[in-house]
């Protein structure tokens, strides 16, 4: 049996941090309430002494969690504090007050402005004083990813010996490289008299993006415990990310000795209720829980993802509760991504077709990022309304514009592939199209409705346009045309009618 290894969540305090980023107390138990859904260890429900919204905040989460998970708050070195922090969790069923100091040479020295024999003392009488409220103290040895090793083993010694039940080893700066930081822990654990009977817990920052890696390497050389934060969440460039920690650990479980309880599939409604919630977006391409995390938009990517997910997919997207895999289309997607994605959509051509269909798809792809299924469907339509026609679009331009007055020129391959081309002037550019238009195709008609719609999102969507002509004898027919340019549509569109008008007139 492996290793459990627990999770820390500090989104409601150290994630709080990042600018920008603060939550209400109503705001903090939603989420609260999800981290308990996905089966956190422990919950940081924020710094009570800090404001008294973070005291009842403290307060609530403690009542909220039960015996589900351990409720923690933060504090200073400092009694105040700590007193403050006991009465803030005097409801949790399972509480634990997170106290610490500065260890480095830095913050000794040049923050604290004392010396280490004073730094020692002041970590051991916060351990002893959050001991007489709690049995569960953890100990923050801040910055001590840039501290001595020799000190560093002689503060956790002593706060070990003073009662401590987790002693947090952080790499506040995000300074250390994984092979040092992962050093550094297992130098602790050869070190520490007793260290075997606490809890050693990792507390790492992405200054150098290196956040996950580090508190891999604290894990492999023998921490029990990752601090961590919904979509990596925190100050600065923000802390270890725990969907991203998680799902190593669950991919590498055997090589790392470990394991985590966390419910996996409901990752990707966390991070977005926390991204909601605070404002803080998720970029595109982030791990995990980021919108192209399981999207493919290469063709020969996509041609492996079809035939076997795992062969571009290391996780299951309804591992993490992303639903499926993502076939993006684009300029750069094949044959194949395109036939699986029309059949989806109901549709099954024969390879002729679909070859027609797919050099329709790639001239549509040149003109935008990607190509949705309502584009998809658009197309499709618009291969259906060119079958059979008498007359077809050869080419359309138009020049517009104050003070110009508006005109097109239009080219259409009539009858007997003769290509007859007719300039004309107009009100506006589609008038002027049109009053073209019926001058080569002579039929008489009714314009009786224009209307024009978006088939996607996005500002190089496809403009559908739907128009409506009245014949001679009082009949109605429909034409419809769609393409990236307004102009252009409402020409196919237009053509589109009167090819069914002349169709039935014959």
């Amino acid at each position: 049996m492996t290793r459990k290894i627990d999770i820390f969540d500090t989104t409601l305090r150290d994630g709080e941090q990042s600018p920008g980023a603060s939550m209400n107390t109503e705001e903090k138990l939603v989420i609260a309430r999800e981290l308990l859904r996905m089966n956190v260890d422990i919950i940081e429900a924020g710094f009570p002494i800090s404001s008294p919204g973070d005291f009842e905040s403290v307060r609530k989460i403690s009542e909220l969690a039960g015996y589900d998970a351990v409720v923690c708050g933060l504090t200073r070195a400092i009694e105040r504090d700590i007193v403050v922090c006991a009465d803030a969790l005097k409801f949790a069923k399972r509480p634990r007050i997170h106290t610490g100091i500065g260890v480095s040479k830095s913050h000794i020295y040049d923050k604290l402005r004392i010396d280490e024999d004073t730094c020692v003392e002041r970590a051991v009488a916060a351990v002893e004083c959050a001991k007489r409220y709690v049995d569960d103290v953890q100990f923050y040895a801040e910055d001590a990813g840039r501290s001595d090793y020799d000190f560093l083993v002689r503060i956790i010694q002593a706060v070990v010996d003073a009662g401590a039940s987790v002693v947090n080893i952080p790499d506040t700066t995000g300074y250390s490289l994984p092979d040092e930081f992962g050093r550094r822990i297992n130098y602790l654990i050869q070190h520490v008299q007793g260290i075997e009977n606490v809890t050693v817990s990792v507390h790492c920052h992405n200054d150098l993006g290196m956040a996950t890696a580090l508190a891999l390497a604290g894990v492999a050389n023998g921490a029990r415990q990752i601090e961590c934060t919904i979509n990596g969440l925190g100050e600065r460039a923000g802390n270890t990310a725990m969907e991203e920690v998680v799902m190593a650990i669950k991919m590498h479980q055997q090589e790392l000795d470990a394991h985590t309880d966390i419910n996996t599939t409901e990752f990707t409604k966390a991070s977005r209720l926390v991204a909601s919630t605070t404002g803080m977006m998720v970029q595109a391409n982030k791990a995990i829980v980021g919108a192209n995390a399981f999207a493919h938009s290469s063709g020969i990517h996509q041609d492996g993802v079809l035939k076997k997910r795992d062969t571009y997919e290391i996780i299951d997207p309804a591992e993490v509760g992303a639903g499926m895999s993502q076939i993006v289309l684009t300029a750069r997607s094949g044959h194949a991504a395109l036939k699986h994605r029309l059949e989806e959509l109901g549709y099954d051509f024969e390879p002729e077709k679909l070859d027609q269909i797919y050099d329709a798809f790639l001239s549509l792809a040149d003109k935008k990022k990607e190509v949705y299924d309502e584009d998809l469907e658009s197309l499709v339509n618009e291969r259906d309304r060119l079958v059979d026609a008498l007359y077809s679009l050869e080419s359309v331009q138009v020049s517009c514009g104050f003070p110009l007055r508006p005109t097109a020129t239009v080219t259409i391959n009539v009858p007997g592939d003769e290509l007859v081309t007719v300039c004309e002037w107009g009100t506006g550019p589609i008038d002027a199209v049109y009053k073209a238009i019926n001058k080569i195709i002579n039929v008489e008609n009714d314009l009786s409705e224009f209307s024009v719609q978006s088939v996607t999102r996005g500002i190089d969507a496809l403009g559908e346009v739907t128009v409506r002509v009245k014949a001679k004898n009082g009949e109605i027919f429909t034409g419809r045309g769609a393409d990236g340019d307004i102009i252009v549509s409402s020409t196919k569109a237009y053509l589109n009618a009167l090819n069914r008008l002349i169709a039935e007139k014959r």
